[in-house]
């Protein structure tokens, strides 16, 4: 029996235009990481494996807010995106870099996810608490302020919702302060994920 089209699973689906942007930004942070861009300018995204990751468990996420720190040029984003539309919902990304503020309103342009996706140019630590019901929070930030998100963050998710945090096994060094206390804060179950870089998944109780 075959599945139409309308319950395809998401990563049979994507569409075109999301699938042709996905493999443009793949191949623009390849060549980032091979000639020598400076830190601050290359994309520094996930890899695919972790998107579909990211996107799995936002699909099976309770009822609440998306919210992704790190927004950079989208590629995270789209992913996310992915998830939200499958299940009818919309996602808040920021991002503080204008000129990767640029790149990622291009990627949701041409993507065709700008009905899903609000991208705000700004610092997360400003508004996240405005937000009082988040399902899902995927943090792919700078460094010193994981610990200060997770602060923010935890208190704030429903029961079942989930903080996903990037690099916690390649960057572990710099972020084992803020790993030690989520895998020891008995608000949460929490793990470290051999995907990727390395992915912090924390479940509120």
């Amino acid at each position: 029996m075959r599945l139409s089209k309308e319950i395809r699973p998401m990563f049979h689906s994507i569409p075109p235009a999301m699938l042709a942007r996905m493999k443009y930004l793949e191949t623009r942070d390849a060549q980032d990481r091979d000639d020598g861009t400076p830190r601050m300018q290359r994309l520094r995204q996930i890899p695919p494996e972790t998107g579909k990751f990211l996107a799995l468990l936002l699909a099976n996420a309770p009822a609440g807010d998306i919210v992704e720190v790190g927004t950079s040029a989208g590629y995270s984003t789209l992913w996310l995106a992915l998830a939200a539309q499958a299940t009818g919902r919309r996602l808040t990304t920021f991002e503080v870099l204008p000129e990767k503020v640029e790149l990622a309103r291009e990627t949701f342009r041409s993507a065709g996810v700008d009905h899903v996706v609000e991208l705000i140019a700004d610092d997360a630590r400003k508004h996240i608490e405005k937000f009082d019901e988040i399902a899902f929070c995927f943090l792919d930030a700078e460094k010193e302020v994981y610990s200060e998100i997770y602060e923010m963050v935890i208190p704030r998710l429903v029961k079942g919702g989930l903080l996903v945090a990037d690099n916690a096994i390649n960057h572990r060094e710099a972020l084992q302060t803020m790993l030690e206390r989520a895998l020891s804060d008995e608000r949460v179950d929490a793990l470290i994920v051999p995907i990727g870089k390395g992915e912090l998944v924390c479940r509120k109780a």
